[in-house]
């Protein structure tokens, strides 16, 4: 009775629900199906009359995918070590630049989505957008899987064993009576006879896949969340979305950096079989870990979009009905051909063009955009190198690297883009101030920034047989002649800090003939009788690690600046596009966020990390050898480093 008195009260009110639903409980019919399915039929309608819930809940959940999207693309340490175990194998890739390659990795997921996007983003609100977004998480999450493959497919990871190590009958000092341990020719001719071929195709394949899975959620997600938010609301949701998006970079660096502490082959060997430290220059951290992590978080978040409709309650502001906000362009007045909307292939293909040059033909548009552009390019190559570059510049480690962009650089990009969401709806800014406070952010970010060129380290006086573009002869010391009785091994890299306070490429090419054991620990405590150590008044030893740039105290202050740089042009990214959103026709609309994509990936997210690799990689003074040919950078000049 009580069950179906509530049945026929009109109107449903949320205190009326609550209120039956505790009546329900105190006459002991809990247990009455139907009485529960009622209490969630209750909640359920209560919650279709507020669309603000709607946006906002499928607001969480796109921010949810497209920041775990973003932690899958490779970036940091992590595509550092990706291509130190594969790429480094290949006959075709030893050749190229240490830093090229990982560039081309970086950029190779923009492919698939730049061919895709401008099509995909064409057909607008004439499709299912939450279930083309789901399609494409699926496609993202397989991308993940096929990302880790490579690591279950290959054997165990192979290091050189040339350097000093308590459990190796060779070590890398100087032993005038043994033979030159240079790999040979014929090993070289084996190696190359590796089968990696399969390991690259799913490499460059994931990547590819990662991009065509990205493809719905850039112009779909977006423009979905535009139609049906307010439109005083709309900035600050898509500031809030830009933001999230950039929380899956900062937590890819922090789970970077943990899971690089464990050795890549955890899964196949013992603790006791791994006789590598995260300082050996030879150590690679187990990568695949995230790329496991995040696809299944993808495939768990893809769910929910398949159950949003195709179209929403529209959200509205304070007041039933919508008023007029000055940042919008009047839409009256402008006409669509009718046909847009439903459309045969053959029609698309007739009026495809003509709605692209419409859209491209737009200065405001298209100057925003190039604008745009100029500053992915920036980020978008700091985002693959910047750790690479503080762990040159400043001797540190790349987990701590890591860490400091993963929790104070990303960070601060997303203050300052919900900060400009949070501006433009505060104080309901019109086009010129959002132009104006686009300008501002630039100008202050280059105020903040160009400090950093001078902010850095010298490079550490080093000593090695050969070197490259030097620049100045006094950071080097050629150690040929004091050390060409000791057969060194020219492929060997093991850094040791000389007494002299020197850094020599080896304890070999040191001159050095002893070497203290820690034999609990598997750990070289100190070298002596260092031949090449030659000045006076110190003794002839040194001990295993570099000797650093030896000015840390640097590192607070680039990171202090940096940060305030960052936060402040990211102020500029909702304003700008907005500005982009709102100056083209609005059945246009996801055409545009599809051109626009196209256009960043194009100009800045494809070349931008090949480019900056190309620009670290000339500032390179000691190339590794490996068969004969280029292998990783050991040296490089780190005034040029930071000046380019």
């Amino acid at each position: 009775e009580i069950v179906h008195s509530v049945r026929k009260t009109p109107p449903i009110k949320k205190g009326r629900a609550k209120l039956t639903f505790i009546l329900v409980l105190k006459r002991n019919i809990v247990r009455d199906w139907r009485a529960v399915i009622l209490f969630w039929n209750l909640k359920i309608t209560e919650e279709r009359r507020k669309p603000t819930l709607h946006v906002q809940l499928f607001e969480g959940i796109i921010g949810i995918y497209r920041s775990v999207t973003r932690g899958l693309q490779p970036q940091g340490a992590a595509i550092h070590s990706i291509t130190s175990r594969f790429l480094s194998s290949a006959m075709d890739f030893s050749s190229s630049p240490s830093f090229f390659c990982p560039g081309i990795l970086a950029s190779f997921n923009e492919i698939g989505n730049t061919v895709l996007i401008v099509f995909v983003s064409y057909f607008g609100s004439r499709v299912h957008r939450p279930r083309f977004i789901g399609c494409g998480a699926l496609i993202v999450c397989a991308s993940g899987f096929i990302m880790c493959l490579p690591h279950f497919i290959m054997g165990p990871y192979e290091y050189d064993k040339s350097v000093a190590n308590v459990y190796n009958n060779f070590t890398d000092i100087c032993t005038p009576s043994r033979e030159n341990h240079s790999i040979s020719n014929y090993q070289c001719l084996t190696n190359a006879k590796k089968d990696i071929g399969n390991v690259l195709s799913l490499l460059f394949m994931g990547q590819i896949l990662l991009g065509i899975g990205g493809v719905p959620i850039q112009p779909f997600g977006i423009s979905y969340i535009d139609d049906f938010a307010s439109k005083r609301n709309s900035p600050l949701y898509i500031g809030i979305l830009f933001a999230v998006t950039l929380f899956g970079p900062s937590i890819a660096f922090i789970l970077g950096s943990a899971m690089l502490r464990y050795y890549v082959d955890i899964d196949k060997m013992t603790a006791d079989e791994i006789l590598l430290t995260p300082k050996d220059p030879r150590w690679i951290g187990a990568w695949w870990l995230g790329f496991i992590v995040a696809s299944s978080i993808v495939a768990i978040s893809s769910i929910p979009y398949f159950l949003f409709p195709k179209e929403m309650p529209k959200e509205v502001s304070g007041d039933k009905v919508e008023k007029a906000d000055p940042i919008l362009i009047k839409e009256a007045g402008e006409k669509t051909e009718a046909n847009e909307c439903q459309q045969t292939l053959s029609q698309f293909i007739k009026v495809f063009p003509r709605v692209l040059f419409r859209t491209v033909k737009n200065p405001v548009y298209m100057l925003v955009v190039l604008a745009q552009a100029n500053l992915s390019l920036v980020a978008c190559s700091l985002a693959t190198f910047l750790a690479k570059f503080l762990e040159r510049q400043f001797s540190i480690t790349a987990s701590l690297a890591n860490l400091m962009l993963g929790s104070v650089n990303i960070p601060g990009a997303m203050a300052g883009v919900i900060l400009g969401g949070v501006i433009m709806k505060r104080f309901q800014l019109s086009l010129k101030q959002c132009s104006a406070m686009c300008v501002i952010g630039v100008v202050l970010c280059i105020f903040f920034s160009f400090p950093l060129i001078f902010l850095g380290c010298s490079t550490q006086k080093f000593a090695s047989p050969h070197v490259e573009n030097l620049g100045s002869s006094d950071i080097w010391q050629n150690v040929t002649a004091c050390s060409t009785r000791c057969n060194c091994v020219d492929t060997a890299f093991n850094p040791i800090c000389g007494a002299d306070g020197i850094e020599y490429i080896s304890p070999c090419y040191a001159g050095c003939e002893r070497v203290d054991f820690e034999y609990k620990e598997n750990q070289v405590l100190n070298y002596s009788e260092c031949s090449c150590i030659t000045l006076p008044g110190i003794s002839k030893s040194a001990t295993p690690g570099s000797c650093g740039t030896r000015c840390y105290h640097l590192f607070l202050p680039f990171m202090v600046l940096s940060f305030l740089g960052i936060t402040l042009v990211s102020i500029s990214q909702t304003p700008s596009f907005m500005l982009a959103l709102r100056n083209v026709n609005p059945a246009d609309k996801s055409l545009a966020i599809g051109i626009q994509f196209m256009l960043l990936r194009i100009l800045a997210w494809l070349p931008g990390p090949v480019m900056l690799g190309s620009v670290i990689d000339s500032t390179c003074i000691v190339w590794g050898k490996k068969c004969g040919a280029k292998a990783s950078c050991q040296y490089y000049n780190t005034d040029l480093l930071r000046q380019r």
